[in-house]
């Protein structure tokens, strides 16, 4: 059955919010349905599932509040897709998109501010909230004429395209870093730190186009290692000036700066190695998951690693062979 694009593009144009928010809705359900779950039983479990975990996580660490800030960021980071909210733009007048943008990442972040009041731990309610509204009220036009330099020419693709998209976010991650230097919170200049590799995560969320995969001629093992090193150089250079202001000022924490990079490289090389995994589809929900569980216990990477890159290799023969 062929569908009508241009039929489709005139219908959302007649497109009021509020019906815009119910088919969005529609579809949520949906996707729950063809996981398996009844859509209540699954919304349920979705609420259950984030009140336990935010209280293991609260448990279990010192730096609990900066995860759970990267944790609503990187949700929101989906919503802010270039491709996404050019066709929203397109679909909708601007006071109709900014309201729907608005809506869209409180919705997403609310969970979380509403922990957060509850653990009484306001400094990041403000920084979350801030960042979510700064995400919703600043979008780049695609279509504008100047096209922002980057370091990431060389080897093109995620950090090209994802840089240009993002960058606003690195000068808040460095201005964080320089008030945590500014009050002494050690803290908050690792969350600025982690920052930078969350960021750097979202650039991995799309696939892209089998040519890019193709025109490296290597084997699927070579494409994959070339892959995370590039994906370390590129994060690296992003993270150092906040790595090194943050070992000056801060000399006695240097080991434990270390280790958060070390653990930003991690998951970097995760994420990279489960997108491959579900190639040429996006990462779905039971890698989702995957991920989601090593961020609250590290420990388990030991095994989802060996995992998405088993998976990687079977996607890539296929091309790569």
């Amino acid at each position: 059955m062929i569908i009508n694009e241009f039929a489709i593009t005139s219908n959302l144009k007649k497109m009021k919010i509020k019906e815009y928010f119910q088919l969005q809705f529609k579809i949520i359900n949906r996707k729950l349905t063809d996981f398996g779950f009844n859509p209540i039983i699954g919304f349920l479990t979705i609420f259950i599932g984030f009140i336990g975990l935010s209280i293991y996580l609260f448990s279990k660490t010192e730096f609990a509040e900066y995860i759970f800030i990267l944790i609503a960021l990187s949700f929101i980071s989906k919503l802010s897709e270039i491709k996404r909210n050019d066709f929203l733009k397109f679909a909708f007048p601007d006071k109709a998109y900014l309201v729907i943008r608005i809506v869209e990442n409180s919705t997403v972040v609310l969970p979380f501010i509403l922990f957060l009041i509850y653990k009484q731990i306001f400094p990041s309610v403000f920084i979350l909230t801030t960042i979510t509204l700064l995400m919703a009220l600043f979008n780049f036009n695609t279509t504008f004429n100047y096209t922002i330099p980057t370091l990431f020419y060389k080897k093109p693709f995620e950090f090209t395209v994802g840089f240009r998209n993002t960058f606003y976010l690195f000068f808040i991650a460095y201005f964080l870093a320089f008030m945590s230097i500014s009050v002494g919170n050690f803290n908050l200049g690792v969350f600025a730190l982690l920052l930078v590799f969350i960021v750097s995560l979202s650039f991995y969320s799309k696939p892209e186009n089998e040519y890019y995969i193709w025109s490296y001629i290597t084997t699927p093992k070579g494409f994959l290692f070339e892959k995370i090193k590039i994906g370390f150089v590129y994060s690296t250079i992003l993270s150092l000036p906040i790595l090194i202001a943050l070992g000056i000022f801060f000399s006695s924490e240097i080991t434990t700066l270390l280790i958060f990079q070390l653990l930003g490289y991690i998951y970097l090389a995760t994420i990279i190695l489960a997108k491959y995994s579900a190639y040429p589809s996006e990462m779905n929900l039971p890698q989702g998951i995957l991920i989601g569980i090593s961020l609250l216990f590290p420990p388990i990477l030991i095994g989802v690693i060996p995992y998405f890159y088993f998976q990687s290799t079977k996607k890539l023969n296929n091309i790569l062979a």
